[in-house]
């Protein structure tokens, strides 16, 4: 923030939202000051998304005052909003991917040649200039399609600059960027700063505040609980404004007694993707899965639960092989996928949480072709009681929930098929570290009762805390396998780079 300044570039004021049953916001205020990174915490369902979207102009609200440069604004929509100079970048991008990054950035608002006709090389020439002023190596010619998330995520970026965009808001931008690319979006935000740029950044993981922020404001319950310097606070105070409470343990591990084989898998391959994989799970085992990006994880999975094809190898679910062609198959063997994009492949956001809930269970809920909504309804309030999902009722549309509550939709659609072992790929991403606890502690609850649990993570820490056993993948390959007490960050690093892994006995 610079102390010549005399007003915010954008202040709100008693800012109040309510949606049918529930109060989003709650007469909260904030200030963005032109050069500083400003990050915004709370909880799934404490507000922050909605308060980006009324600044946005997606959603309008119904109190309170917006002022831009200390005068108050109407924000009429959101390209009144991009005129204003106000911009977002949601964590699911907003890019048309068969079109180059230059289409994209300037897309609705190209050069023209004559009416119709779109002057490509003065296209091409701005938004090369816009790149190049980020610091970033991408041709304003390349298709989107072709390009990584963090590039995509750069073009986002310039698209926002090419509006003269004062107010720039990020939600989760390293939710799934690599190390080196979150150094690589920290420098370009250094850069925004250095011209001016006020920055929202919206981010679950903690660790990375310290590093960006400037000052720090949390959210609970759809009210403003607490502005702070981030030089003048702590994680753990932090994490009190956001729960209301203290949380003693970040990875509150339970051991569970180790069963029974529940899944086996020998030699299973896919050309160019996964080579000779062996694995055991045993029942009240909670086995992490690490690895770098492109390591072959998720493919892993996805080969597992019947999603994609295998080119061979054997499975074996409770002792005795089985053919998986097919994620229904997996569903009636008592398998369940946790998949790593809830919101394209975990849920249909179009139907109800009750819809959602028991979508993998439609044949437990039917009798003789007709469904039995009465169980339906008690199966869906028991995961809402259980897994504490914030939403007006069972039939809320799921689309119009927080990416955290969407999250425990999946959850309890998962467990409401009574499954015996769990794939869960990055269970926490996007979640609150509240969230993240009654989520471990599910965990900790299936190992109890006899399930077997594989987690995915891309986040060490979590893989360390809440695993008995961990694997790591390394181009397509199990690189590493290490009990609990051995394992080290620096040990499951050098796996996942190719390394020699030490193997558990």
């Amino acid at each position: 923030m610079n102390p010549a300044l005399t007003v915010p570039a954008l202040a709100l004021r008693g800012i109040r939202k309510e949606f049918p049953g529930v109060v989003a916001l709650d007469g909260v205020d904030l200030d963005l000051w032109a050069g500083e990174v400003h990050v915004l915490l709370g909880e799934n369902g404490a507000g922050k998304s909605t308060l980006m979207k009324i600044i946005s102009g997606a959603v309008a609200r119904d109190a309170g005052e917006v002022l831009l440069d200390g005068v108050p604004i109407e924000i009429r929509g959101p390209r009144h909003a991009q005129a204003l100079g106000l911009g977002i970048i949601y964590q699911e991008f907003n890019l048309i991917p068969h079109l180059t990054a230059g289409e994209n950035i300037f897309l609705g608002r190209e050069p023209r040649l004559l009416a119709g006709v779109i002057d490509q090389r003065a296209l091409v020439r701005a938004a090369q200039k816009i790149l190049d002023e980020l610091g970033v190596a991408i041709d304003a010619r390349s298709v989107v399609s072709r390009l990584s998330v963090a590039q995509q995520q750069m073009v986002e970026v310039a698209k926002a600059l090419s509006l003269n965009a004062r107010v720039l808001m990020m939600d989760e931008p390293t939710s799934a960027l690599t190390e080196q690319e979150i150094r690589e979006l920290f420098a370009t935000i250094a850069r925004l700063k250095a011209r001016g740029v006020a920055l929202v950044y919206i981010s679950h993981r903690m660790e990375e505040l310290f590093v960006i922020g400037d000052r720090v404001t949390v959210l609970r319950d759809g009210r403003h609980v607490g502005t702070r310097p981030i030089g003048e606070t702590t994680m753990p105070e932090l994490v009190r404004l956001m729960v209301g409470r203290d949380l003693k343990d970040q990875f509150p591990k339970q051991t569970a007694p180790v069963g029974d084989e529940a899944l086996r898998v020998e030699g299973l391959r896919r050309h160019g993707v996964l080579h000779d994989i062996n694995f055991t799970l045993r029942r009240g085992e909670v086995v992490g899965l690490a690895g770098l990006m492109g390591s072959g994880r998720t493919e892993l999975a996805r080969a597992v639960f019947g999603a994609d094809p295998v080119d061979g190898g054997r499975i074996f679910v409770g002792g005795h092989e089985r053919q998986i062609g097919s994620p229904r198959a997996a569903i009636d063997l008592g398998l369940g996928f946790l998949t790593e994009d809830r919101k394209h492949q975990g849920l249909v956001l179009g139907l109800s949480v009750q819809e959602n809930t028991c979508l993998p269970s439609v044949g437990a809920f039917s009798r003789f072709g007709v469904m039995q909504v009465a169980q339906e309804s008690a199966a869906t309030a028991a995961r809402i009681a259980e897994l504490r999902i914030k939403t007006p009722g069972p039939h809320q549309r799921v689309g119009t929930l927080s990416g955290g509550n969407q999250q425990k939709v999946v959850l309890g659609k998962w467990l409401t098929t009574e499954a015996d072992v769990f794939i869960f790929d990055e269970p926490t991403r996007g979640i609150d570290v509240g969230a993240k606890v009654e989520i471990y502690q599910l965990i900790n609850q299936l190992a109890a009762r006899g399930a077997a649990v594989l987690m995915i993570s891309s986040e060490l820490p979590e893989i360390l805390g809440m695993s008995d056993r961990i694997l790591v993948m390394h181009a397509g390959r199990i690189a590493g396998e290490f009990t609990a007490a051995e394992a080290t960050q620096e040990k499951l690093l050098a796996a996942a780079l190719g390394r020699a892994g030490r193997h558990a006995a």
